[in-house]
């Protein structure tokens, strides 16, 4: 069974030698008093949590997933799964970033960051269940009436009601414009919802008392498209004037999906059968409400992946030293064994260092991204949190498919480490290969997220959120670029930088002519500003690495040692995602239909 050691020491060293995390926090009203050491205890009890409690029942509950009771609609999760639920609600986690006004403990998103890392190394299919509420609990804080907010923020800062969000129909996913839910107004003011939903995470089963179901449906006038769509809360359980449950609402799982991972998490098809709700923000806006709660989704998946990334490095590591194979090429390095360890291996070693540089790399930019965040959020200056909100809407989709890419890469290499060990289930890799692929998939796939950020992110408002990011990386180059120590870094980071201008430059000419052109590069151009991302958050944690490379302490020459393969060994991959992306449109479109 696979084993997990919550990564304590990089984090610290993202969270106060990389960001100066706390000095930054407490210069928000809202976290003025933050300390170090709070951080740190919070991250070293979720760190037990996480290892102690979740990662025990990751493979048995992947091995059993979930049962629906066809008769009573009903779904119990893996064994354990409600059980250490019981525990994370005891211990007052889900409360953790969450306002105080509705029981929340105020602590920073960035703090929430790293305990739903761990949670998802240990166990991803458990951890969505309390991943999805706290976006539910998000979109209800940001649009939700002062009536709903009494109603369900309590609870879901408690964690004794969880939350989902429902979207997807059977012939409606990305395109939400073709959704058919319907919505009937009620005297009461209350809405009927009729309509036939799938792929709902957590969409039904028996961890907590209610499930509260943000739905998008359409009202009857509805204009057509995706500027006729409502949000309701539709909860399992009616919630009567006093705050206690009323009857059951016709609202239930029909089936579960049969899915290739992620087997301990229900993922649900919910049928809405008249079932009582009422109307989250304004009639036809409901996509700008449950935005909030998509985008957070987003930056949990890229979560999700970083998770899966640390933990197959982490068992892929242990057997490397430990299974012998072969001899070096260059002769035994183990005489005193019939053969080497198999970390011995050039090519070993090449996955094995991929995976944490992908891991480190895609800790620090999400880390990054969180503090933005914790900025947008609670910043007394008004420019400052617009210019917060745009950066990390500029990385959302960066977050969720290269780190879910990468995670894809990492743990197909770490499975491989196994050899042909690699995919029998009791050694957990072959689980943690089947979990990241699906993180690709869903919350909007890979390359509608490069759409995002190339059609509508970038080229939306003519590069100028990128042309911000790209001015702090070159104030640190300009800030470095002096430092002999500093240039196997700053020149390739400064490289990729003029080239991602001139590629975003030319791509939008093309576009200007042919908006196809944009679906053409899109997936290759985010892979490469992917990399400009990864880039400067390693070039930053090489300068610190070098800084105390003579200190004694072999976590510096492990971090400057990854870095160097990443500039060597990952970084290169954008010379041919670059050529690819400038090749346009024609190779994939002259060819006729007919022909396929």
């Amino acid at each position: 069974m696979p084993q997990y050691n919550p990564p304590l020491r990089d984090m610290q060293f993202v969270l106060h030698e990389l960001l100066h995390a706390v000095d930054e926090l407490k210069l928000l009203p809202a976290h003025a008093e933050i300390d170090e050491d709070t951080i740190n205890a919070v991250l070293e009890e979720g760190g037990k949590f996480a290892s102690e409690v979740l990662t025990p029942i990751n493979l048995s509950g992947d091995q059993e997933g979930c049962t629906l009771d066809k008769t009573t609609h009903e779904v119990k999760a893996p064994k354990g799964f409600k059980e250490a639920y019981a525990q994370y609600v005891e211990g007052g986690w889900p409360a953790l970033s969450c306002d105080p006004e509705y029981g929340g403990q105020g602590l920073p998103v960035l703090l929430n960051q790293f305990m739903y890392e761990m949670m998802n190394s240990a166990n991803q299919a458990w951890t969505m269940y309390p991943g999805l509420s706290h976006g539910a609990y998000e979109a209800l804080h940001a649009h939700g009436t002062p009536e709903q907010k009494t109603t369900y923020l309590p609870k879901l800062t408690s964690g004794v009601w969880t939350g989902t969000m429902c979207l997807t129909e059977p012939h409606c996913g990305t395109d939400l414009g073709l959704l058919r839910s319907k919505a009937e107004p009620q005297a009461d003011g209350t809405y009927k919802i009729t309509g036939q939903k799938i792929f709902i995470s957590a969409g039904e089963h028996d961890l907590a008392e209610n499930i509260i179901h943000l739905v998008l449906a359409r009202l009857p006038d509805a204009p057509q498209g995706s500027k006729g769509i409502s949000l309701f809360v539709v909860p399992k359980f009616n919630v009567k004037a006093d705050g206690s449950l009323g009857e059951r609402n016709p609202v239930y799982c029909g089936g579960l999906e049969h899915k290739m991972g992620i087997h301990g998490n229900a993922t649900a098809q919910i049928v809405l059968d008249g079932a009582v709700g009422t109307l989250v923000g304004q009639p036809n806006k409901g996509l700008q409400a449950m935005f909030v709660m998509m985008n957070a989704a987003r930056l949990g998946v890229g979560n999700q992946s970083l998770g899966l990334t640390e933990v197959a490095y982490q068992n892929a590591v242990v057997y490397a030293k430990d299974r012998i194979q072969m001899r070096a090429l260059s002769g035994p390095k183990s005489p005193d064994k019939p053969a080497d360890p198999i970390i011995v291996h050039p090519d070993v070693r090449k996955m094995l260092l991929t995976a944490r540089a992908y891991a480190e790399g895609g800790r620090a930019l999400s880390a990054y991204t969180a503090l933005q965040l914790d900025k947008a959020l609670s910043s007394d200056d008004a420019d400052e949190a617009k210019a917060c909100e745009d950066e990390v809407a500029l990385l959302t989709p960066i977050i969720k498919a290269f780190i879910s890419d990468n995670a894809w890469i990492a743990t197909s290499h770490c499975m491989q480490v196994f050899g042909g060990h690699g995919y029998i289930h009791e050694w957990g890799m072959e689980q943690f290969v089947r979990d990241s692929r699906i993180n690709m998939t869903y919350e909007g796939t890979n390359t509608v997220q490069s759409l995002d950020l190339l059609g509508r992110k970038i080229l939306g408002n003519n590069g100028a959120t990128l042309k911000k990011f790209g001015k702090k990386i070159a104030e640190f180059v300009e800030e470095e670029g002096t430092s002999e120590a500093m240039q196997e870094f700053i020149n390739p980071l400064a490289d990729i930088g003029d080239k991602v201008t001139k590629l975003t430059t030319e791509i939008g000419m093309k576009a200007f002519q042919n908006p196809d052109e944009v679906g053409a590069a899109a997936v290759d151009y985010l892979r490469v500003v992917g990399h400009l991302t990864f880039a400067y958050m390693w070039a930053r944690m090489a300068k610190l690495a070098l800084e105390k490379k003579d200190s004694g302490d072999p976590f510096y020459t492990a971090k400057l040692a990854t870095a160097r393969f990443y500039f060597a060994k990952l970084l290169p991959e954008t010379a041919s995602l670059i050529r690819t992306a400038r090749a346009g449109l024609n190779p994939l479109m002259e060819m006729d239909e007919a022909l396929f």
